[in-house]
């Protein structure tokens, strides 16, 4: 049986360097950093450390009356690729047939830190503001606001979540369970995150470095991405803009530890050659790799590792764009995602900022400045704790399968 083909027809997307594509893009152009000191959290463990965080208020901006700082930005998002998509006019039975497909980590934390820091120093608190801490929230925010009430769900696959998320939104439309899904992630920084990364001694508190020699770890940051998903046979019936074509999707499990990927990349490796398979590619096809590319020491090492060895010796154009907007850990799937098919888009290849010296130990040099290049087919790449791994493919909207 055939199986439909899958396009993308709308996007959405606030990050600490733009509150939609065009703001972004213009970001990426500019080498735009979007690291800056945390004001929207308070801990006197931070003492200055840099993160990407979302300027602006998040709760002006969704026009919700109450939720959490995530709820804010994954409607903002999310209502943005829906009215990008052309899906605003569309009546009311019609658009509650459309599915929504999350991935979120942190879901409402930093709400539930204000309700258990006021329980631990005042002696009581609103227990209402513990609504928002269950990771569905925003789903269940975007269903109602939007009248969307096809299948939905949300995924917590740790660093992996949007772009996990994203297949699966793909995959309910190749199985006839939905004819368009609204599919994406979000991640609002949190005490938790930002201390417990700290912890982990990963954190770099002046911005990271991906895959420089001397990088020394991550900078978290937080936002929204979202994707209009749909059959291109509805798109087409409908004349929908068709931005790219989403043609492959792998996953893999790493079992190697908790916290860090097999030194020898080979979970990561899994996940992209079964994404090349799922799209009927080869390595040579791949114009563009978005890397997850932290910065940490384990995470570049390995996935540095796995991109050689699947690549063999003529590595495409790679870049990490975590110097940009740090990393959206649940959202960076979805984020990184739209900004490989804004590279598409634009013929420009987003550069990975704060390199210095490659690590020799890395065969490829990750390019520093936009290049303006034909890209028509792009891969990005998702590693997260736990060993979930997932890599997705997509080809340029003016492209023919």
């Amino acid at each position: 049986m055939t199986l439909p083909n899958v396009v993308v027809t709308g996007m959405g997307i606030v990050t600490s360097i733009g509150w939609s594509p065009e703001e972004v893009q213009e970001s990426i152009l500019n080498k735009r950093c979007g690291f800056r000191g945390i004001s929207c959290l308070d801990s006197p463990l931070f003492k200055g450390t840099l993160a990407g965080e979302v300027l602006g208020d998040p709760a002006a901006k969704s026009g919700l009356a109450e939720g959490s700082r995530s709820d804010h930005l994954a409607l903002y998002a999310a209502r943005q690729a829906f009215v990008a998509a052309g899906l605003e006019g569309l009546t009311e039975d019609v658009k509650a047939e459309i599915g929504i497909a999350l991935g979120i980590t942190t879901g409402g934390l930093s709400t539930t830190e204000v309700y258990l820091d006021q329980l631990l120093t005042e002696g009581d608190s609103d227990i209402a503001q513990m609504r928002f801490h269950e990771c569905s929230t925003p789903v269940a925010t975007i269903s109602r606001e939007l009248g969307l009430f096809g299948i939905q769900t949300s995924v917590s696959n740790a660093c992996a979540s949007s772009a996990n998320a994203l297949a699966l939104g793909r995959e309910f439309i190749q199985s006839g369970e939905a004819e368009v899904v609204l599919a994406g992630g979000v991640d609002s920084l949190s005490r938790l995150t930002v201390n417990g990364f700290n912890s982990l001694l990963v954190y770099d508190p002046d911005g990271c470095r991906p895959f420089d020699e001397n990088r020394s770890g991550m900078t978290l940051g937080e936002g929204a991405g979202f994707v209009i998903l749909e059959s291109e046979a509805h798109a087409n019936a409908r004349d929908a803009r068709t931005l790219a074509h989403f043609v492959g999707a792998g996953s893999s499990f790493d079992g190697f530890h908790i916290t860090s990927p097999s030194p020898d990349g080979s979970a990561i490796h899994d996940a992209m050659s079964k994404a090349l398979a799922d799209a009927g590619r080869v390595p040579s096809d791949i114009d563009y790799i978005n890397a997850h590319g932290t910065g940490t020491l384990d995470n570049d090492a390995s996935e540095g590792e796995a991109i050689q060895r699947l690549f063999d010796g003529d590595v495409p154009v790679v870049s990490s764009t975590k110097g940009y907007c740090g990393h959206t850990l649940a959202a960076a799937g979805a984020v990184e995602s739209i900004l490989c098919i804004l590279a598409m888009e634009h013929g420009v290849a987003p550069p990975n900022l704060g390199i210095e010296n490659v690590d020799p130990a890395f065969r490829f040099d990750p390019i520093r400045e936009p290049i303006e290049t034909g890209l028509n087919t792009v891969m990005t790449n998702s590693i997260g704790f736990g060993g979930n791994n997932c890599s997705l493919i997509f080809e340029n909207g003016d492209s023919n399968q």
